[in-house]
């Protein structure tokens, strides 16, 4: 426990600290390989992600126009 009153003396001169340290209860150590772990499972999710993206909406299913789908233009100069 490195908490309480620190002296450092140097040719008559007196320097003090006071240090106050808590230490953590609840903290998890983690190690190079669970940091590398958690990186490759994070690319394999956003690779996995992607090509999910991609099935859903890269693909043309055949959609004919509708007549929904047109607009007659506006023949309007202001418009233009």
């Amino acid at each position: 426990d490195p908490q309480g009153l620190y002296v450092c003396q140097t040719e008559g001169q007196r320097k003090s600290l006071q240090v106050h340290y808590r230490m953590c209860q609840n903290c998890i150590e983690v190690d190079a390989p669970t940091i590398s772990g958690i990186v490759v499972a994070d690319v394999v999710a956003t690779l996995f992600l992607a090509v999910a993206v991609y099935c859903v909406t890269g693909h043309d299913r055949g959609h004919t126009s509708r007549a929904s789908d047109r607009q007659n233009l506006i023949a309007n100069e202001l418009y233009q």
